[in-house]
């Protein structure tokens, strides 16, 4: 949610476009295209390698289909092959037979299989004409495998669906679907939840990926190492990272038209406080014009030189003319200058 409001918000700051979140087409190509690919980096449940793969096949075309594959990709159906039966039944590779007429308007849209709770709870109301509060008691037996309450309501189950003219075996046949059904079944009402704002995070990202990415940066500013393989996903999907810069760098990544600017926090020993001496001093006095002259004006305790070779290894300084080697190896006598400026400005 932090994601999808700095986005907007940068979208706004940047290109002066008002994005109504809550009103964003359902049935966005560019979207669909992007969860076709994969490109998922970043967006919400989505992003794992394996979802990824089985977006690929998967291939969706429609909100439902993020909604089942939130649902599907749970331990239990990865155990029971449900998915690859889901992605195959989608692509009319595996043909879909309904134990009885009256399950395929509860189970159409999932071609044939049971995958949610809401689901269990209505074949039972119109199969076995359970009431809503008896078709809850079964989904809590199925779910928490209570075997006593189980055995009870596999009675009520099958004399329910008899009553209503169905035979004694399909019944039962019927029944044995709920036994698997406690390994997988998801609420369906969460996983629309889910699915709502991973489809939003891939809007944003199908057509805006520097603000989205931006914001996806910024979310992990304390995390070098998923900033490091954010970095490479960016410039996968085409996004270029321009490093960072001691006059262009702002304190976090930052759009540059249709690139990003490395920010100065992301650095590794280069803290909040320093980096917003750095930021405030240039805003205040204007750009660096030499790293010497970078020196005479930043006092700050914390840079240090921890601070200063992190700073000088990321090329914080090749734009002023420091070659880096240089700069490395006689940081002694750097340190040594920027303590008697200190001194000199009471710092």
């Amino acid at each position: 949610l932090t994601i999808i409001e700095e986005t907007v918000r940068l979208v706004k700051e940047l290109r002066d476009e008002e994005i109504k979140i809550s009103e964003l087409p359902s049935d966005d190509k560019k979207t669909f295209e992007l969860l076709q690919r994969g490109d998922t980096t970043g967006v919400f449940q989505l992003e794992g390698e394996g979802m990824r793969h089985y977006l690929k096949d998967l291939v969706p075309t429609e909100f439902e289909d993020i909604v089942a594959m939130i649902s599907l990709y749970r331990p239990g159906t990865l155990e029971t092959g449900m998915v690859p039966k889901y992605i195959a039944r989608k692509h009319r590779k595996e043909k879909i037979i309904y134990l009885h007429p009256k399950l395929e308007p509860i189970l159409k849209k999932t071609y044939g299989i049971m995958l949610y709770q809401e689901q269990l709870m209505e074949i039972a109301r119109e199969l076995a004409g359970f009431t809503f509060s008896e078709a809850d008691t079964l989904r809590k037996a199925v779910g928490k495998k209570i075997k006593s309450l189980l055995f009870e309501q596999e009675e009520n189950m099958v004399k329910g669906m008899v009553r209503n003219g169905i035979e004694p075996n399909k019944a039962k046949e019927i029944w044995r679907w709920f036994e698997p059904f406690a390994r997988y079944g998801f609420n369906r009402s969460h996983a629309v939840c889910y699915a709502l704002i991973g489809y939003r995070t891939a809007y944003l990202k199908a057509h805006y990926p520097e603000e989205f990415m931006a914001a996806l940066f910024n979310s992990e500013l304390g995390d070098i190492e998923r900033i490091a393989f954010l970095v490479n996903e960016a410039k996968m999907a085409g996004v270029e990272i321009l490093p960072p810069d001691i006059n262009a760098s702002v304190v976090i990544f930052a759009p540059e038209g249709k690139r990003i600017r490395f920010g100065v926090l992301a650095i590794k020993n280069v803290g909040e406080q320093i980096t917003r001496n750095i930021i405030d001093e240039r805003v205040r006095g204007g750009p660096f014009q030499s790293f010497t002259e970078f020196l005479s004006r930043i006092h700050h305790k914390d840079l240090n030189k921890k601070s200063l070779e992190s700073l000088i290894k990321t090329g914080c300084f090749d734009s002023l003319g420091v070659e880096r080697r240089q700069a490395l190896e006689n940081m002694e006598e750097i340190l040594r200058y920027n303590t008697l400026v200190k001194k000199e400005n009471g710092a």
